[in-house]
């Protein structure tokens, strides 16, 4: 195969899986510039409903929090207790997250100094609604299991895509020309430039969020891949053995073994058992971990008590690293502001080249047809 040969493949399948993907892309991309900064307003909306908490001596122990939270849903069979968060920050409220059938995430903010509890999500407000259907939007197209697999699959092709554009890009036989826009040259040309453009100073973004994205709803595939490209060993599941007529332990005595098995880390999360063989899992975050939640877990039997599993954020294999990098790459947080800012513009980067892509694609084909027409004009004179 010549170089031409190949290139001519190239060009074919990035322009035929651009035209396949790419209102799907548009959709994912545009949804994810709008989430980047949803804790940010979803902060401002609940520091604007309960203020701020003033610390108050000793934080009131885990069990006491989730209890306050029990009685508003005392009449209702179906709720179900998710987890616990807690903040990392002193003056901001505790957040019990509880699940019913109508409704699969209602979080309750309550003040972990007195018990209280300050407001919840029972009803959402207009934005918090509007931000929960761009969230099942963004990662399952409000399409379930299957948009699930779907976005994840999309997430596969846009980073085949934009690898097939990085071989396209002009700047490899001339650097400048990669980075130049002729704005007095015909449509075409302009539409051209600014996708080559916008392509190669987000491609590597591209890259982060889409394929992170692949790997995250098709976990099933890329993680048992990754482990065995980075030589990691992987992870069994661990299971609760029920225990006849025995009622799962005490939240106070799962804390302090799960406390022992990790020393020295500070307790972020509780992921409650949804069912009776699911564990009791909690996330530590030790001083020397980046992140505000840290990566070290500790899974229970919640019959027992027994430590089945425990995953130290400190002493992580390759896989794992690899694995946890993911969520700062998807969201760009490894850079700070800088780069949450410019995710909004990585966001908007597919509509951009979709566009552009679209534009030079219909002008080729009306090139096709008058080139037709001419010759066949031309043979039956």
């Amino acid at each position: 195969m010549t170089s031409k040969t190949l290139r001519n493949f190239v060009f074919a399948l990035h322009r035929y899986l651009g035209l396949a993907i790419g209102l799907i892309a548009i959709i994912i991309g545009l949804t994810g510039s709008i989430l980047v900064f949803h804790t940010e307003i979803s902060n401002f909306q609940q520091h604007h409903k309960i203020g701020t908490i003033a610390p108050q001596g000793e934080l009131l122990s885990v069990e006491t929090i989730v209890n306050a939270v029990k009685p508003i849903y005392a009449n209702q069979p179906d709720a179900v207790l998710q987890a616990f968060y807690l903040s990392p920050k002193l003056n901001e409220p505790a957040n019990v997250v509880y699940a019913t059938k109508a409704n699969d995430w209602i979080e309750n903010y309550v003040n972990p100094y007195t018990g209280a509890v300050l407001s919840n999500t029972l009803n959402p407000d207009l934005v918090e609604s509007f931000f929960k259907l761009v969230y099942k939007l963004h990662y399952a197209l409000l399409a379930g299991d299957i948009g699930l697999k779907l976005v994840g699959i999309i997430g596969l092709l846009m980073c085949i895509l934009t690898i097939t554009g990085v071989v396209l890009w002009p700047g490899w036989r001339k650097l400048i020309s990669g980075f130049k826009i002729k704005w007095n040259a015909h449509p075409k040309r302009i539409n051209f430039d600014i996708h080559k453009i916008v392509g190669i100073v987000a491609v590597v973004f591209l890259v982060f969020t889409f394929f992170t994205g692949f790997c995250w709803n098709l976990s099933e595939f890329s993680e048992p891949m990754i482990r065995a490209i980075t030589f990691s060993p992987s992870k069994t599941e661990p299971v609760s053995q029920p225990i006849a007529l025995q009622s799962p332990l005490p939240l106070t005595k799962q804390l302090k073994t799960a406390q022992a098995a990790l020393p020295g880390a500070k307790l972020q999360t509780i992921y409650f058992p949804s069912k009776p063989e699911n564990t009791l899992s909690m996330r530590y975050k030790f001083p020397q971990e980046a992140g505000d939640y840290g990566n070290s877990y500790v899974y229970l039997d919640q019959y027992s008590g027994k430590v089945l599993r425990v995953d130290n954020g400190l002493q992580q294999s390759l896989g794992d690293r690899v694995l946890n990098s993911f969520v700062p790459l998807h969201y760009g947080t490894f850079g700070g502001l800088l780069t949450r800012i410019f995710y909004v513009f990585v966001g908007l980067t597919p509509t951009i080249l979709f566009m552009t892509g679209f534009v030079m694609y219909r002008y080729r084909q009306r090139t096709k047809i008058t080139t037709k027409d001419s010759i066949y004009t031309t043979s039956i004179r």
